[in-house]
């Protein structure tokens, strides 16, 4: 199922794209705290992103571009500030399309389907995982931290998703192995430790000291 994330304040019209949503079978997630969007957009791991600009405390084109940062999904801004320098900068901040409001909610859903199928292959994943503020993406591999793109090999990006998938929970040497195995590339255990190592490095040169933590005897965790 697709999740439509709606960054709208005004309520009457969020809930109604919301229940057109909903008949359209999509997952709907509605902003609630407009000082903390991308802490929102990231909890929702939303694939398709609907942005007035006109919003408490910053404006649409400031969270655009904070999403921006951090991923590539589809963003359409719904605003009744229709004159060409708004639309000219919505793209130009990096929307896919501009709907003016008001509009009529099928159109807005044949819109938001239309673009969806345009933007995934089913195969691909989409979700964001979060912790202590680093933000992992896994349909493009990458890290992201304080707006700054932390560079991860293939063993590392590996390492880290799963353990950020379990996090609170110690992750076996063994699981690890496996997952790693799973890159078509076979790794001892001393191997395994030398990743682990030079991944501390990468993320405490980033500012994430401590992220990883070792079990000795069992594993590995991310606390919460």
């Amino acid at each position: 199922m697709y999740r439509l994330f709606i960054v709208e304040d005004d309520d009457g019209i969020a809930g109604g794209i919301a229940s057109q949503a909903s008949m359209w079978g999509i997952e709907t997630v509605c902003a609630s705290d407009f000082q903390n969007i991308i802490s929102e957009f990231t909890a929702a791991s939303p694939h398709i992103v609907l942005l007035d600009i006109s919003l408490p405390f910053y404006n649409g084109y400031h969270w655009c571009s904070q999403i921006r940062r951090l991923s590539s999904v589809p963003i359409i801004f719904i605003s009744s500030a229709s004159d060409s320098m708004n639309i000219v900068m919505a793209m130009n901040m990096g929307a896919d399309d501009f709907i003016t409001k008001p509009f009529d909610m099928s159109v807005l859903m044949a819109k938001v389907m239309a673009l969806l199928r345009r933007t995934y292959d089913f195969s691909k994943n989409t979700e964001l995982r979060e912790h202590r503020g680093a933000i992992l993406n896994l349909s493009d591999s990458s890290l992201t931290y304080n707006n700054e793109k932390i560079s991860l090999s293939k063993n590392e990006f590996k390492i880290l998703s799963i353990l950020m998938e379990q996090k609170g929970r110690v992750v076996s040497r063994e699981k690890l192995m496996d997952t790693l195995w799973e890159t078509d590339c076979f790794v001892d255990e001393n191997t395994l430790s030398v990743n682990i190592n030079r991944l501390r490095r990468r993320l405490e040169g980033a500012g994430l000291s401590d992220f990883i933590k070792t079990k000795h005897g069992i594993g590995y965790i991310i606390e919460e």
